[in-house]
Formats: structure tokens, sequence, C-alpha cells
């Protein structure tokens, strides 16, 4: 690709490339999906924007992080769209996550009153009922799968803010199995050219299979809670409450899609975050000891409650760590919508990829690969660095549920450390599970050894 440029308010100049090692037929998709990461990472080295084939599919990378900003902040040019976007309309619809640009502004301001500071409060104990009912289940010295683990959890955390009572263990466990399938088979269903998803073959039955009966069951919980009838304390009920300031409300259909949006976008994430907060623990054991402490003296051997969160700063501090190293959703396209002359690349309908980096500038966050949560102190952390900390996107399309997925996160930490030792089994085996949807280890077994409040 010819190297041109392109100006932005900056007054950036940035070079194309194109990516070596495409094959015949999947292009670079083989990388991609055995090291996404390593491969992602790799394409600066080739340019500011780098061509790059999956399956049938060109597309361009932006590596530059003043073009991934501008990607990210100019949503009417850079539309949702793409190989991603529209296999994850399979799942979520036309919900907010996968909504164009045409409709994400109404949904916006539609779904943003179910996420304010009073809502959160009123999730909070929900959040925190599901978290202890699922500890509950635990013993001492017991051994589990961490990623499985902290995903049901999530999941169940996730359904009891949207439904505000528990789901039967049964329907919440083949809720578990459906998106657990559904997630898995996303990215396969990604690089198959239209013909090849449309083959009955025993991995697209059970994609297509798993996806109706979670589209089936999220319309059976919606239609039982409106006839229900009583008044809810919960996001179901603020998402059917909502309205705008022409006093326009979400239909039916956006209902559904919202719901399945939160359920989907609340739950990996979360439990990708905390999987890797419990191995990065055991890496650093001062760290460690120090979250302990910091959990003892806030809540005294009490249960959490949403006003504690800001007295856990050290809590905080390792949540956004982690996020800096690992940030959970690691795949993300959108369609150019005009013709733009960026780099030489100027067709609209043009798709573009990228992965929200992790945050590894030497310059902006000095021993980068180390695992420090203090860099994040007020007086350490620059508006420079917490400008590159995209782990929930920015500008119009940044994460609704940000804070949501922090409280929960936070809770979560704090219900667990204030009764549970948690350490790694040997074994951890941390590259990524291929065609998963979340950044995640491929093998990361925790134990579970009871402590009391105070014990380091």
């Amino acid at each position: 690709m010819a190297q041109q440029t392109h100006q932005t308010e900056q007054q950036l100049t940035f070079v194309a490339g194109t990516a070596p090692g495409a094959v015949p037929l999947v292009g670079h998709a083989w990388q991609m999906m055995r090291r996404p990461l390593q491969f992602m990472s790799s394409l600066s080295r080739h340019g500011d924007l780098v061509k790059i084939r999956l399956g049938p599919t060109e597309a361009h990378v932006p590596t530059h992080p003043a073009l991934l900003r501008h990607v990210l902040t100019s949503d009417d040019e850079y539309d949702k769209g793409g190989i991603f976007y529209d296999r994850a309309r399979d799942i979520a619809g036309n919900g907010l996550v996968t909504c164009p640009y045409a409709d994400h502004r109404r949904q916006r301001r539609l779904m943003q009153s179910a996420f304010t500071r009073p809502q959160l409060k009123r999730y909070a104990s929900a959040m925190h009922a599901e978290i202890e009912s699922s500890t509950e289940r635990w013993s001492d010295g017991l051994v589990v799968d961490a990623f499985p683990e902290m995903y049901g959890m999530a999941l169940r955390t996730v359904g009891r803010t949207l439904y505000s009572t528990p789901v039967s263990k049964d329907l919440a466990d083949s809720v578990e199995r459906a998106f657990d399938a559904v997630l898995k088979g996303l990215f396969r269903q990604m690089f198959l050219p239209a013909a090849v998803r449309k083959i009955p073959g025993p991995g697209n039955r059970r994609y297509r299979a798993n996806l109706d009966y979670l589209h089936r069951t999220t319309q059976t919980l919606i239609d039982d809670y409106r006839r229900d009838g009583a008044d809810h304390d919960d996001l179901l009920s603020a998402l059917l409450d909502s309205r705008d300031e022409d006093g326009g409300r979400l239909g039916d259909r956006e209902i559904h899609d919202q719901v399945i949006t939160v359920m989907a976008a609340g739950t990996e994430t979360v439990a990708a975050t905390l999987t890797w907060i419990f191995y990065l623990l055991s890496k650093y054991p001062r760290i460690e000891r120090e979250l302990y402490a910091e959990i003892d003296e806030v809540l005294a051997g009490r249960a959490p409650e949403f006003d504690d969160i800001a007295r856990l700063r050290l809590t905080d501090r390792i949540i956004t760590e982690t996020l800096r190293l690992y940030p959970p959703a690691w795949l993300f396209t959108r369609l150019t919508s005009t013709e733009l002359d960026v780099a030489g690349v100027s067709p609209a309908q043009s798709t573009v990829v990228f992965s929200p980096p992790p945050s590894r500038s030497t310059r902006l966050f000095p021993k980068e690969r180390q695992f420090d949560p203090d860099r994040w102190l007020p007086d350490r952390v620059t508006p420079q660095a917490r400008q590159s900390f995209m782990a929930f996107g920015t500008g119009a399309r940044k994460c609704i549920g940000d804070l949501y997925a922090r409280t929960e996160a936070t809770l979560a930490l704090a219900t667990i450390l204030s009764k549970w030792r948690v350490t790694c089994e040997p074994g951890v085996d941390v590259r990524p599970v291929p065609l998963a949807t979340v950044y995640q280890p491929r093998r990361l077994r925790l134990r579970l050894t009871s402590r009391t409040p105070g014990a380091r």
C-alpha cells in the first residue's frame, strides 16, 4: 500500500503497511486465533494502519494510539459493523453495543437512566447477595477452574440485578451453557463464508440451537416479569420505565436486545478480569497482603456495601491495573461509512479491525510490564496515562456499563477475599483460549481456603 497520510487535529502523519504471512483461504485468521494479542501487537512494526486478511475479508488495523482514538471517537465515520458485529447481532440484535450510529444516540439516552449512581447503589445489594450465594457453595480446600467459576458467578449476578430475585439454579445453569456455546461459536462463525455457515453440520446446528434457546428463554423471562405486575427495583424495571426527553421509550424488541446485551457484556468481561486478578496477586504477594489488609480494615468482618467501594482504594487500583495489562475484550470491527483518506484507505464500507491494546507504553507507564496498582495513585498518574487507558473504549460509544462492571468486580473481590484465601494451583497456562471472545488464561485453577478476617 502506498505511504499516504491523514492529518488529524494533532497534525500527525500516518503510514500504511501490509502484514506479512497471509495464507490461502484463511489469510491471517489462523495467526489471530492462535495468538491474538501477540499477533495484534506485532502489527505496529508494519505501519500505523496495517492491511490484513481474515478469510475472504480484507481489513485494516489502526496501530497508532492517536489513530485508534480517532476511530473510536468518530463513530459517525467508523460505524459499528464488519465481521465481528455482523455475528454479534445474532446474539444481541440491535442492542446498545451492536446498533449502528443511526440508532445509538437514542438508545444511549434511554439506557442511561438505568446506569446512574443511585441505580448502581440499588443493584449493589443484589450483586452482593448473589456473590455471597455463589461462595457459600464453596468448601475449605476446594479447587476450581478459575474462569468458568467466575463466569457462572458473574452471569448469576447479572441475572439477579436484572430480575431482582434469584433465577433457579437449573435455569441459570442452562442459560450459562447456552451462552458458553454461543460465545465459543461466535468466532468460528465470523471466519466462515456465508455459504458454509448455512451447512447443517454439527457445529452450525449446535450454535443455532443454543442461540434460539437463549432468545426464547430471555423473552420468556421478560414476559413473566411483565405479567407479575409487581414493583421491582432492578435493572429490567429501569429499562422498562426509561423515557427520553420526548417521552419515547424502548420497544419490546429493544428491551429483549438490551437484556441480552447486558447479560453478555456484564459477564465475560468481569469473569476474565477477576481471573487475571487472582493470577497477578499470586505473582505479587506483597500486593496480595495489602489487599487482604485493606478489605479487613474497611469491612471489619461484615458484608461489603456500595458505600464501601469508595474506601476500597487499593482494590479499585488493582482492577484498573489488571485492565491495563489484560483488557478482556480483544477484537472489534468497524465499517467506514463514507469515503475517507486515512493513510491511503478511502473506500466506503472498508472494514477496520482493532484490539483495545494493553497500555504498555514505556513513556506513559515506567516498567510497563510490571503489575503496579500504585501507578494509578492520584499523585502519580498523568492525564496522558489516563487518556491511553481504553479498556472500556472511549468517545460516545464508551461502555455504558463501565461503572456497573467495576462495582460488580469490587464487590466480588471484597466478598471473596474477606472469607477465602485464593491461591493458584501448579500448571498455570496463561496462553489465550483459542476462539474465545475474551482474553482468558487457558488453564488457571484456584485453591480456596477459608480464612478469618484479620488473618494474613
